[in-house]
């Protein structure tokens, strides 16, 4: 359902507030036009695939050039342990009284060096290439609306970490050791910012309040193996593959949901099946009059809340346990990012923009349907913290070659962010925006 503020309730937040200098802001965004494009070619011409360290690294270096000059002090967290590059971490401190607030982005992408997409490309508003949205479009917007505010005189007094990952595509393990430095920024913010792709239809931006968490979980049956003539006997049983399917048939029928879904990616079964290290091959043998002895499948579940995620998980493992004579299952879960679940902070945080993009003259963004969106890092600070994602560009076809943005929502993003930024930090600390 999208929910829109009522425009009595906009104008008293705004009426409150201390006056945007949405004039200033607005020449800052527009006179950065061309640098900021020039900046957004660097970024995607560095390959920085997940698993290339030293390509992360490197936009790690073009991120800091652009905040050391804007009074951030930046360091580089390794994240050899988790077998990654690291996080760009990027901290300002401004007065005591104003908002904490954690901007967050990433620095990798899915196209490795391996990739046959590696370039950017231009065709009037319209910009290509390897990760340009998912996000280094959402780097650019970042920087914009610092360099704005710094131009506007509004950036002195706010208080920020900037936390830019390395992994976020492909979080190493263990995750704990991986988001430690992004979670401990969550528990000292006040607001979150994230700077995925803002949502776009129809030619108007939408608001991010939510999105579904990301894990996997992977079914291994076993059951006895001998000639298929004894199938469904007291002996052999029913064999695995037909264990695996009556779990697989159980959760399709049983479990689907508003905001819940549950993938199967990958499965084999024979005698026998294995799969490999990272999750993703599977290898399997067998004959047509043999009953097979193992099946694999893998997948993954999306949830909106905390709360169904555990509901579902269990509802899972009592399926997988009520097991077809002969057989017998394990079912693992693995752990990749946390849901942003709907709330009243995330909500405030949303008032609090479309105030914003009242007194800009924008259009109001409504709440996205949080079906549509994939997991993000900011699921790993929303426990702690309200968080407003999708602040980045608008662009689609994230994860694919031709990905691609709108160049033309480069200031707008960046003019938006720097307003409510700016607002936000003149906001009271440890109040709800």
């Amino acid at each position: 359902m999208l929910r829109l503020l009522a425009p009595a309730l906009l104008l008293a937040t705004a009426a409150t507030a201390q006056p945007i200098p949405a004039d200033r802001l607005r020449a800052a965004t527009t006179a950065d036009t061309a640098r900021n494009e020039a900046l957004l070619e660097r970024l995607v011409n560095q390959n920085s695939g997940t698993l290339n360290a030293p390509g992360v690294k490197a936009v790690g270096d073009i991120m800091r050039a652009e905040l050391e000059p804007l009074g951030f002090q930046v360091r580089w967290v390794d994240m050899s342990a988790a077998k990654r590059s690291g996080h760009l971490i990027a901290t300002k401190r401004g007065g005591k009284r104003g908002k904490r607030l954690l901007l967050i982005g990433h620095l990798d992408t899915v196209f490795e060096p391996s990739s046959p997409f590696q370039r950017y490309s231009r065709e009037g508003t319209r910009a290509t290439g390897p990760g340009i949205g998912d996000d280094k479009g959402g780097l650019v917007v970042i920087v914009g609306a610092l360099r704005a505010m710094r131009a506007a005189g509004t950036l002195k007094a706010a208080d920020i970490t900037v936390v830019l990952t390395g992994d976020e595509e492909r979080p190493g393990q263990p995750t704990a050791t991986a988001r430690a430095d992004l979670i401990a920024a969550g528990k000292q913010a006040d607001a979150a910012l994230e700077y995925e792709n803002v949502a776009s239809e129809g030619g108007r931006d939408f608001a991010t309040i939510a999105r579904r968490s990301g894990s996997a979980w992977q079914l291994t049956v076993t059951g006895r193996t001998g000639h298929s003539s004894g199938v469904f006997n007291r002996s052999l049983g029913f064999g695995a593959i037909y264990e695996t399917a009556r779990i697989l048939d159980t959760f399709r029928r049983e479990l689907i949901e508003q905001h819940a879904t549950f993938n199967v990616g990958l499965v084999a079964g024979g005698t026998p099946a294995a799969i490999d290290a990272s999750g993703t091959a599977v290898t399997a043998t067998g004959k047509t009059n043999i009953v097979a002895s193992t099946t694999i499948a893998r997948g993954d579940l999306r949830t909106l809340t905390p709360e169904q995620d555990a509901r579902l998980r269990a509802r899972m493992g009592t399926i997988v346990a009520d097991n077809l004579p002969g057989t017998s299952a394990k079912l693992e879960f693995y752990d990749t990012t946390p849901p942003v679940a709907p709330t009243d902070g995330n909500r405030a945080l949303l008032a609090t923009l479309n105030a914003v993009n009242v007194e800009l003259g924008l259009p109001e963004m409504p709440e996205f349907d949080p079906d549509k969106r994939g997991a993000a890092d900011s699921g790993f600070v929303a426990a702690d913290v309200a968080v407003l994602g999708g602040l980045g560009a608008v662009g689609g076809g994230a994860h694919a070659d031709g990905e691609w943005i709108d160049l033309s929502s480069l200031p707008r993003q960046a003019l938006r962010s720097a307003a409510l930024i700016g607002r936000l930090a003149a906001q009271p600390r440890g109040r709800r925006p």
